[in-house]
């Protein structure tokens, strides 16, 4: 048996539970990583990183809806082949396009509406000239396909280009989200049984109640991290504990009606509120679809969509946080 059939077999044997721990270590590894190039490289280049991940869950997550809602089995709706290549091109282009309007004149977001008007426009007459290869249900599947992905995506890297405080909202999202998944997971294995109240039973039968809540306190203990962390190695207002005076990573925090701490527990609240119901909805979508996963590529966690669903759905009110209660 060559390495190749080792591995393999190597594999084959992991529990669930040990992909899922494999995986999870390696997505920490290298959100560590772009966490430390975003910190410490100059100017905009450190946030590249952070783009190019994004880019990734566009276009996966945009593969991997369509391959869900247009498959012959689930009776979802016809989707023709160009609007399944306009719908793919969207995906991949859009962030980078937002990154780079973004970085150029300030009007990323404005530059993501323009073209997502144009490519519904594109989408329509797909369907229009190419109507028995395509259904007005495939359409409006493409279209959300590309808010869902695309424009979603393009909000998460508005928040990797925040003008103050870019690093803690990326370590807010983060943080929240994680820990939002750990603790449903954790209280809600651990009290089941005690509290078998179910959360959403047609849509998710393992969710329970007490996960839930447990999920809100481990949204609120990542909140308290992200603050800590960024007030440790960063600072507060231009002052670093560690790292000296004026150091470009920190905390700008103008209120002087409610400490930041109470913010940060806000945002990492709400932050596990929609990380929740992103997870729900995703689950809704395997449902109708009739799919265990989304995908395959991230061992023991299913696709990208699976992984990244909480994260979509946060990173609207994580910007809406940063620019209203962190100020």
């Amino acid at each position: 048996m060559n390495n190749s059939e080792m591995k393999t077999a190597q594999t084959k044997g992991l529990s669930s539970m040990q992909k899922r721990c494999i995986t999870a270590a390696v997505y920490l590894v290298v959100w560590v990583g772009l966490c430390a190039l975003k910190w410490t490289l100059p100017g905009n280049w450190g946030a590249l990183g952070f783009d190019a991940a994004f880019t990734a869950v566009s276009v996966i997550g945009c593969y991997e809806f369509l391959r869900a809602v247009n498959r012959p089995e689930s009776g979802q709706c016809t989707i023709s082949s160009p609007q399944h290549t306009f719908t793919m091109a969207f995906c991949a282009l859009v962030v980078p396009l937002h990154t780079l309007v973004q970085l150029t004149m300030g009007a990323g977001l404005l530059a993501v509406a323009c073209a997502f008007t144009i490519y519904v426009m594109f989408l329509a007459a797909a369907s229009v000239f190419d109507h028995q290869k395509s259904t007005v249900k495939g359409t409006i599947y493409c279209i959300f396909c590309m808010l869902y992905c695309g424009v979603l995506s393009t909000i998460l890297s508005s928040i990797n280009h925040l003008e103050t405080n870019s690093m803690v909202a990326i370590l807010v999202l983060f943080m929240s989200t994680v820990l939002t998944d750990t603790g449903a997971f954790t209280i809600g294995t651990a009290l089941k049984k005690v509290l078998p109240l179910k959360l959403a039973p047609q849509l998710s039968p393992n969710k329970t109640v007490i996960g839930a809540i447990g999920g809100l306190l481990g949204g609120i203990v990542g909140g308290i991290l992200a603050y800590y962390t960024i007030y440790i190695f960063g600072g507060v207002n231009g002052q670093s504990i560690i790292l000296g005076s004026n150091f470009s990573v920190y905390l700008t925090f103008s209120s002087d009606k409610i400490h930041p701490i109470v913010s940060f527990i806000l945002v990492g609240l709400a932050t596990s509120v929609m990380a929740q119901i992103g997870d729900l909805f995703e689950s809704a979508i395997k449902r109708e679809c009739s799919v265990k996963d989304m995908g395959n590529c991230l061992p023991g966690h299913g696709g990208v969509l699976d992984r990244f669903d909480s994260m979509l759905y946060c990173s609207c009110v994580v910007l809406l946080c940063f620019g209203t209660i962190i100020v």
